[in-house]
């Protein structure tokens, strides 16, 4: 009897420790690493920082040196044509070079305003934001110009390729996730 009591026991204080290791390794799959940089250009851009996390997350796995197969680079994962068009517009007086998207900093800085820019191209709409990031303005825009995909004519209510509807839906849902692990307690 007493060693059923003790079980009991131990079984109820590893049933109440759960949720918080379950969190915590949540927390792990769903990290906010790079945290000064990523609040810094968060305000900046006035992003929501689990959002730039999201897509971090989403595109490199927060790994500065990664490299796409099409040759993005950094944690943003940004072309050089993108780079250079931004560049244009965040920083035409400084000397960066793509390879400088190695540099946490960097990527982010660029990868947030390009966001911003998706953002309010798109009306707020996370989703048709992430379409543009991922596959590109022309895309998007070609896709709100047909009739079919039209919606309100600033928004997809659909993502008809299969690379872009995954990654649309891996950025809500990690975005969700982001939330509801985090809320507003970064």
């Amino acid at each position: 009897m007493r060693k059923r009591l003790i079980a009991l026991i131990l079984a109820v204080v590893v049933l109440a420790c759960m949720p918080a290791l379950v969190r915590q390794v949540e927390r792990q799959l769903y990290p906010c690493k790079f945290p000064d940089i990523v609040h810094t250009y968060a305000a900046e851009y006035d992003l929501d920082p689990l959002l730039i996390y999201t897509f971090i997350r989403t595109e490199s796995g927060f790994d500065p040196e990664a490299v796409s197969n099409m040759g993005a680079r950094g944690l943003m994962q940004m072309t050089e044509e993108t780079f250079d068009w931004l560049k244009t517009k965040l920083a035409p007086q400084e000397d960066l070079t793509f390879d400088d998207l190695y540099d946490p900093d960097c990527a982010v800085r660029f990868g947030a305003y390009y966001l911003r820019l998706c953002l309010d191209r798109y009306g707020g709409d996370v989703a048709t934001a992430a379409a543009a990031y991922h596959s590109g303005w022309g895309t998007v825009d070609s896709l709100l110009n047909r009739e079919d995909y039209a919606g309100d004519g600033r928004t997809l209510p659909s993502f008809p390729y299969s690379n872009m509807n995954h990654y649309v839906e891996k950025i809500l849902r990690s975005y969700e996730r982001y939330t509801e692990l985090y809320g507003s307690s970064i």
